[in-house]
């Protein structure tokens, strides 16, 4: 089956490549529409897609609004839309969704979103895409924002007020599984204002919605946490408000915008990880707190285009981050809790943890025109400074991590030059400078599964921690050659990083491994071998918190004829320094990785009324599993980096004119079979759109996964390994109208 529906999809995928072939001669109007895109995450500046050394992707604000017909989810429109981004696991969690199996920095106007002290989740199903006017995607690594960036960046640039009367628009909508529409039917809304007057604008949108109980493909309810303290998709209300004003004059604009986002999970019941799939427990009553979403951002942005050096920006921003996770019980599942004190039910009331994280940073860029190397020639440099102030508590006040600070400060320059008329290199570099503080705390007394015995409890531990001083060089280059006027040959060299999340590390001190035991325990821990006298602490001083560094080698071909465009692009991606955790040597481990992939975009006008297109991305990826210091043929890297080894999307829209227009897609993910004992299947879903203007308005109605298919979702089941359902049949009507 998988070979036939990977087979069917690939040809559909691709069909417009034999009608371009038929008609490539016929010159278009429109010619050069992709290419003369212009995009700002590249490098830090505007500059179009065809002096980009690397693989781009941008959605405008009308194909953000068509897919908003479908569903509101930026998860969703990510996952569907972008062939490096892993398939969605459809929760409002972000765990093991990867971008080319390494992790993705998300932005929103050049502000990550990311906290890179402890790695938590739930970051792009938080963004409102009603406040977004255009969406960036830069393939592989990158440093050019800071760390995160080892597989990709996606940069959600907001809107702003450009009509010369106030208009507003409203959306509402409701969702409905067909399989309990009455206890399935969803609401959800959004309400924008945007205006301009002189040199003053504006944009202000308020947004949200209410999921209730959600079904897979058999009509079974699904789980509401069913990867283990992630949260899940239903019975969650969630908001949004946003606003931003500038003034301008005589090339410069001062600009400040708002951000708050709130959400709240409250499950009725825990969750059976033993099941097969993932399931309720309608036995076991939750009894935590509510999963809590509760983060604000601020961002202040000054532009000069008369500077006497070039092009100024600086920037500033301010984020305050609550994420609070849903509380989580002992199972084999999940092997180490917070101790009761009662054997009998050894996990804490408290064992329910959130975390806090403050992020202030300056960003200084300026282009400036280098004419006296070569016409045309430019250099973008400036300086990033950026302060972190990181914690995770427990219910009950008590810290579950170390609490954390640190000032980074770096320096970059980018340069772009033409060197014959058709031919543009590009290059540059960027150090970065950390200052780490990990102060002390106490880890409090721990149960690890299945806590029948002494030998199962560890009581609490005093956790030393340092301070330390680390750095990261990182580079790229790039060329881009226009073999004809539509059609471009590039290739890069890129480097990206990720920052050890030491967090992670710090929650299980003393139980991390045989090794921490032994020192922390002694002789309490004589079933182990362990001998000694106790001290009940451990110390992190030689954690050595060094990059990640990724490197990333691309080649591709992109163009634009008017009535077909497209791209296809082959990577390798190559790590020696990993971030997990050495738990016998007590530090972060070095270990190989290398990942590779192809990926492709082609989208075909075939007449006034019918447009055709697809996108098709292959990733797969090896590690040195075993530390010998190469990678084996078979050491694969596990199914939470990779989830799906094909993944694809066919479409095809409609416009029957008076206003109908109608989508129809075929959805194709491959799973994965390459780690024994934990093949993911595959799947290929349906989906169907149809919308009609009204008046000042739009009515749309589509259905999600139209045959009602049960699926085993890759992304959801690689987080623990245990099989978590899809989604089944959902309808989604929306109303949009302006005034």
């Amino acid at each position: 089956m998988r070979g036939r529906l990977w087979l069917c999809l690939f040809s559909i995928s691709f069909l417009p490549l034999t009608a371009w072939a038929q008609e490539q001669t016929e010159p278009a109007e429109d010619a050069g529409t992709l290419l003369d895109q212009v995009v700002v995450t590249a490098g830090r500046d505007r500059s179009s897609i065809a002096s980009v050394a690397q693989s781009v992707q941008v959605l405008d604000r009308p194909e953000i609004e068509e897919a908003m017909k479908i569903s509101t989810s930026a998860t969703d429109l990510i996952a569907r839309l972008v062939p490096g981004f892993s398939p969605s696991n459809q929760t409002i969690s972000g765990a093991s969704e990867t971008f080319r199996g390494r992790s993705v920095l998300i932005m929103v106007d050049g502000v990550p979103r990311n906290t890179p002290l402890r790695d938590v989740s739930r970051i792009l199903s938080m963004i409102d895409l009603d406040t977004v006017e255009r969406i960036e995607v830069v393939n592989g690594a990158s440093s050019l924002y800071g760390a995160g960036a080892t597989g990709g960046t996606i940069n959600f640039i907001t809107r702003r007020g450009d009509s010369e009367t106030p208009r507003g628009t409203v959306r509402a909508g409701v969702t409905a599984y067909t399989a309990r529409v009455g206890r399935s039917a969803a609401p959800e809304g959004s309400v924008t204002l945007e205006g301009r007057k002189e040199n003053f604008d504006y944009f202000l949108a308020g947004s949200g919605n209410l999921t209730r109980r959600t079904y897979d493909g058999h009509g079974n309810e699904m789980a509401s946490d069913a990867m283990l303290g992630q949260g899940g998709g239903d019975r969650t209300g969630n908001g949004n408000l946003f606003g931003v004003v500038g003034y301008g004059t005589d090339g410069r604009r001062f600009e400040t915008s708002v951000d708050w986002t709130y959400a709240r999970q409250t499950p009725d019941w825990f969750t059976n990880y033993l099941a097969d799939p993932v399931s309720p427990d309608f036995s076991d009553p939750y009894t935590g707190e509510p999963l809590e979403e509760d983060s604000k951002y601020l961002t202040a942005k000054y532009t000069d285009s008369n500077f006497a050096l070039g092009h100024l920006e600086v920037k500033g921003f301010y984020n305050k981050i609550f994420k609070q996770s849903p509380f989580t019980k002992l199972s084999p599942v999940n092997s180490m809790v917070y101790y009761s004190g009662n054997p009998l039910n050894p996990t804490a009331d408290f064992n329910q943890s959130a975390l806090e994280a403050d992020r202030a940073g300056l960003n200084l860029t300026i282009n400036s025109p280098i004419s006296f190397i070569r016409d045309g020639a430019t250099l973008t440099w400036g300086l990033d400074y950026v302060y972190d102030e990181t914690a995770q508590k427990l219910t009950n006040g008590y810290n579950a991590i170390a609490p954390m600070s640190q000032n980074s400060l770096a320096a970059f320059a980018q340069a772009e030059v033409p060197v014959p008329e058709r031919f543009r290199v590009q290059g540059g570099v960027r150090f970065d400078q950390f200052f780490l503080s990990v102060d002390s705390f106490r880890r409090p007394d721990a149960a690890v599964y299945p806590a029948t015995s002494l030998a199962n409890l560890y009581p609490a531990v005093d956790v030393h921690g340092g301070s330390f001083d680390y750095n990261a060089f990182t580079f790229n280059a790039g060329a881009v050659f226009d073999l004809t006027t539509a059609l471009q040959l590039f290739a890069n060299f890129s480097q990206g990083y990720s920052l050890t999340d030491i967090g992670a590390f710090t929650r299980r001190a003393g139980v991390n491994s045989l090794a921490e035991i032994c020192d922390a325990y002694g002789s309490l821990a004589a079933a182990f071998g362990c001998s000694g006298t106790p001290d009940f602490q451990i110390s992190y001083a030689d954690i050595a918190p060094k990059p990640q560094l990724v490197n990333s080698y691309e080649a591709g071909l992109r163009g634009d004829w008017g009535r077909f465009s497209g791209s296809i692009s082959a990577f390798l991606s190559t790590s020696k320094n990993g971030v997990s955790y050495d738990i016998a040597a007590n530090r972060v481990t070095q270990q190989k990785e290398r990942i590779w992939g192809v990926e492709a975009l082609a989208e075909y006008d075939v007449n006034d009324m019918f447009t055709v297109g697809g996108l098709i991305g292959y990733h797969e990826g090896k590690y040195d599993e075993d530390g010998d210091g190469s990678i084996g043929g078979d050491e694969y890297l596990p199914n939470n980096r990779i989830p799906s080894t094909w993944k694809g999307l066919a479409y095809m829209t409609a416009f029957f004119g008076e206003g109908i227009r109608a989508r129809g897609e075929v959805e194709y993910f491959s799973g994965r079979d390459r780690i024994e004992g934990e093949e993911i299947d595959d799947a290929a879903l349906v989906n169907l759109k149809i919308s009609k203007e009204i008046a000042n308005g739009d009515l749309s109605i589509a259905v999600r996964n139209l045959f009602d298919s049960y699926y085993i979702n890759p992304t959801a089941t690689a987080t623990r390994g245990a099989p978590v359902p899809g989604l089944g049949r959902t309808i989604f009507a929306s109303y949009t109208a302006s005034f």
